[in-house]
């Protein structure tokens, strides 16, 4: 066992990133103390089905919690205080209620948060879905009737579109994309979910951004207060009771400005998830897991890439708490590669899209069964070498391809 009982490990981050290397920390031998601090005043829970499922449905936090080993029964969990500073230097993080927690140990687990509009704009009527509150509030406007502008054309904001229809919502969707999920999924398979889309009744504006969000300032509901509309740059006036805006993420990473550490795009780290500092020297004592953390996967090449997909909190705490105990311990790494497969699903009209593999490394996508407008599996190939799948439907075909390209992607 590692860790001397005087250790302290903090870990910066309460979603499942921080929840996983806790559990980490533990299975790794780690018997110091152990603290989580979040500024949600929740326990972790599950973020997906706050744009899907559970928007639709059930928003209480019991059916989002996610369970927790009985290994961090001892865990000191520290919420609603967010972690505003840190210092390597004095190995201390500075909380937002203006605590200090000394640390021997650091691991970074802030993830991301929703970029917003910069346009004025009113404040009642106006979302984004990150937290379980964004999403009651978000709920409580989708009803049959309301009119719905979505900004953005992402997976979350797709999702959203989707089950807003489901509500019996009127549906635009705005993006500046050629079409809807581009950039995960490519024209062709982007264009088939485009199609899906417009044969529920959600109106998409492609090449489109806004240029004013109007009050509502006509009506028996007139309130300066609420959004009436979204201006768009061609002058198209869509009327909105809600406004959501799903504009992608910007990783937390301010506190870490006087570090010293490389936070270009979130945390630069190595194979192990040290973190790194500009000129690539790591930290033994600093570590980085989840989406805000910018890391090289053996499996595809070595170019450090922040990956935003449910699979990765897990796959980077494994790898990073017994690297961290390694260093607080002076043990040796784990000499393997770090090769984990990314996967991602999403639910949009009863039909789950499912990935594997490393879809934006791909240079060529084809489709290798089915039909784009119905269940397919299009693989998506970088040299002739397939590096990721894309399916709707077919789960045996993909599962068969992700063990395939684990195999053929394995670094030897």
């Amino acid at each position: 066992m590692t860790g001397a009982s005087g250790q302290r490990v903090v870990v910066a981050g309460a979603s499942l990133g921080g929840l996983r290397a806790a559990e980490g920390l533990r299975a790794a031998g780690f018997t110091g103390e152990v603290v989580v601090v979040g500024d949600e005043p929740h326990m972790p829970y599950n973020r997906p089905p706050l744009s899907k499922e559970a928007l639709a449905g059930d928003l209480a936090f019991s059916a989002l919690e996610f369970r927790r080993r009985k290994s961090v029964d001892d865990v000191t969990w520290r919420l609603g205080s967010a972690v505003a500073e840190a210092s390597l230097g004095t190995r201390e993080v500075i909380l937002a209620d203006g605590s200090v927690l000394p640390f021997d140990g650091l691991v970074v687990a802030t993830g991301l948060r929703v970029r917003r509009l910069t346009l004025p704009a009113p404040e009642a009527g106006r979302y984004a879905v990150r937290t379980l509150e964004d999403a009651v509030a978000l709920r409580a406007d989708l009803r049959p009737g309301a009119r719905v502008v979505v900004i953005g054309a992402g997976f979350i904001g797709c999702e959203v579109a989707a089950t807003a229809v489901g509500l019996g919502c009127e549906v635009d969707v705005v993006a500046p994309e050629d079409v809807p999920m581009q950039r995960p999924l490519g024209p062709e398979v982007g264009a088939a979910m485009q199609r899906r889309h417009e044969a529920h009744g959600v109106r998409m504006h492609l090449h489109r951004l806004p240029a004013v969000v109007e009050a509502r300032t006509t009506g028996a509901d007139a309130d300066p207060g609420l959004v009436g509309a979204v201006v768009l740059d061609d002058g198209t006036r869509l009327p909105a009771d809600v406004v959501v805006e799903a504009l992608g993420c910007v990783p937390n990473t301010e506190w870490l400005a006087a570090t010293g550490l490389d936070i270009a795009d979130g945390v630069r780290t190595d194979g192990w998830m040290r973190a790194l500092d500009p000129e690539g020297h790591p930290r033994s004592d600093v570590v980085a897991v989840g989406d805000v953390a910018r890391f090289p996967n053996a499996l595809f090449d070595d170019v450090p890439r922040r990956v935003e997909h449910w699979s990765i909190p897990t796959d980077t705490a494994k790898r990073a708490a017994p690297a961290l105990v390694a260093g607080l311990s002076g043990a040796d790494l784990d000499p393997a590669p770090f090769a984990p497969m990314p996967s991602f699903w999403s639910d949009q009209y009863g039909a789950r899209i499912q990935s594997f593999g490393s879809l934006g490394v791909a240079d060529t996508v084809r489709v290798l069964e089915g039909d784009l407008d119905g269940e397919f599996v299009a693989g998506y190939e970088r040299g002739g070498d397939l590096v990721g799948v894309v399916g709707v439907g077919l789960m045996p075909s993909l599962m068969k391809l992700r063990a395939e390209m684990i195999t053929a992607l394995q670094p030897r």
